[in-house]
């Protein structure tokens, strides 16, 4: 895999993937930035909740749930010093449907953190990461939470 940046002005910079993607990078004002984009350490909170949350609904979907909304939210912590690293995550997988079952949501959950995102399997070994699920029913334009947990790997 390979990255770019490219300054442009300030703190302000494009980045760009051998995908063929890019985005903006950017500092906060406090920081000397003048807020053109995402800043670093948002990309890698925001890697590590995209690369899980590819995972679980892919293998929600294998194992025909029925899921109509599927969100994962994630809040990282960072120490108060520099170089204000994370120092440990939430992950919030909210997952709306009809019938889904928990113990699906559960396996979707262990295999990501366990066996297939990189994301995960990197900064778990430098922060601990809880993840925590809440599962809720569809109705006739309502959802309604029906199960919330953890997961906690054996």
């Amino acid at each position: 895999m390979q990255v770019q940046v490219k300054w442009k002005q300030g703190l302000a910079f494009d980045g760009a993937a051998d995908s063929g993607f890019s985005l903006n990078l950017g500092a906060d004002p406090e920081a000397g930035g003048g807020g053109e984009g995402f800043r670093p350490m948002e990309l890698m909170a925001l890697s590590l909740a995209g690369c899980t949350a590819m995972d679980v609904i892919s293998i929600l979907q294998k194992k025909r749930q029925q899921v109509s909304g599927f969100e994962v939210h994630l809040d990282a912590q960072r120490a108060e010093e520099h170089p204000k690293v994370f120092t440990g995550a939430v992950i919030r997988y909210l997952i709306s449907g009809q019938g889904v079952d928990e113990a699906a949501v559960l396996r979707a959950i262990e295999l990501s953190a366990q066996r297939y995102c990189p994301a995960q399997a990197m900064l778990g070994q430098v922060f601990p990461i809880d993840l925590r699920y809440e599962i809720y029913e569809m109705g006739e334009g309502e959802r309604t939470l029906i199960k919330e947990g953890h997961y906690n790997p054996a």
